[in-house]
């Protein structure tokens, strides 16, 4: 059966999908350079209100904490409480700049496929309807697919698992024995909090982490970035910039060493009922017993601290993948599709990353639609 003919469908130049950093980044520039919201573009989020993924962050990482959060382009976020939790100051910010700019996103839209339409347009199919397009900027982050490693024995864990996504802040695991999964700032962060609530924490990563010391310069920055892109040119999936720039050796992170509670284990072999395992070979832990020439950490809780993945399940009709598993990314424009933009999407996920591409992007845009209308 033909969607197009089931459903009205509305035409517009361009859709934005998600209104976190880099959707509301990429509606500002559009409206800047003259686009005209509802006739030349909608903003798409499935969000039931403003603030993106940051609506849903832990209660405890205050603003205060948050590493390199960078304003929108055209409104500075000022004399905010560092002592405020990071949700509630962003959120409310964000909720300022769409009314400020009247960017009218149209919420909750569960965007449910991408796929080619007519006359060499896109069809955007929603729950809201469909929009038929000229282009398309994909802005939707990772938030939404949390990345769970899979290891031996999982589902005989007796405790609980949870992941970053649903962490509840450390007063949740008061007088629990947690295990951290992850070499990440999110890993790190939770060790911090839970350490004086919890019976006991243990760290373990698939590598050693690796700290910088000194300020994290726009040279080492760009370096970051750089290395982050060559990725998603290749058409390899996207790695965090923090995976490539380290953690940052800060005072807590200093006292997290020096008390222990950073003191990272290696990767565990299996996952029992009771706790996690090492096999034989593994180095030798401090807080374990022998087992058979093992180690085993008993654990009521497994906190999976591994990162997210990008949420473009709802391009898959569109074919954009490459053998690598990503997509190959030229600046923001997808190779395989010049019609299609991914904003936030590898080097341009960090804040600041965000908003540059989101002015490129829509750079790239006009020049497409210029280049159409000249060809017609």
């Amino acid at each position: 059966m033909n969607y197009m003919s089931e459903v009205e469908v509305a035409e517009v130049q361009a859709v934005v999908i998600g209104a976190g950093q880099a959707g509301l980044s990429s509606a500002y520039h559009l409206r800047r350079t003259g686009f005209e919201l509802d006739r030349d573009f909608v903003v798409l989020d499935h969000n039931p209100g403003p603030g993106g993924a940051w609506r849903y962050r832990w209660r405890s990482l205050t603003y205060g904490k948050v590493h390199g959060m960078h304003s929108l382009p055209g409104m500075e976020l000022t004399d905010a409480d560092p002592a405020r939790p990071s949700s509630e100051v962003i959120t409310e910010y964000f909720d300022r700049y769409e009314r400020r700019f009247d960017l009218r996103v149209r919420r909750p839209v569960q965007v449910r496929a991408v796929r080619e339409g007519t006359g060499g347009r896109l069809l955007v199919e929603t729950s809201a309807g469909a929009w038929s397009t000229r282009t398309l900027i994909n802005a939707t982050g990772t938030w939404n697919r949390p990345f769970w490693p899979r290891y031996e024995g999982q589902e005989t864990f007796l405790g609980r698992q949870l992941h970053t996504a649903q962490y509840p802040g450390p007063e949740a695991f008061a007088g629990q024995r947690v295990v951290v999964v992850g070499g990440g700032a999110s890993a790190t962060q939770h060790l911090l909090e839970i350490a004086p609530h919890a019976a006991a924490t243990t760290w373990v990563t698939r590598r050693p982490p690796v700290f910088h010391e000194g300020p994290f310069d726009e040279e080492a920055g760009r370096e970051a970035v750089a290395l982050v892109e060559e990725r998603v040119r290749q058409g390899l999936p996207p790695r965090s910039v923090v995976s490539v720039t380290g953690l940052p050796l800060n005072d807590a992170i200093r006292r997290g060493l020096s008390d222990g509670v950073l003191d990272r284990q290696p990767m565990f072999d299996r996952i029992t009922p009771e706790g996690v395992e090492w096999g034989w070979g593994s180095p030798l832990l401090e807080r374990s017993r022998e087992l058979g020439g093992g180690r085993r950490v008993a654990a009521d809780v497994i906190l999976w601290a591994t990162g997210f993945r990008p949420a473009i399940d709802h391009l898959a009709p569109l074919r954009l993948r490459e053998p690598g598993g990503g997509i190959r990314v030229e600046g923001t424009r997808a190779v395989a599709d010049p019609r299609v933009h991914l904003v936030g999407y590898g080097p341009s996920a960090s804040t600041v990353g965000a908003n540059r591409a989101g002015r490129s992007a829509v750079r790239d845009i006009r020049r497409l639609l210029t280049e159409e209308r000249v060809a017609a």
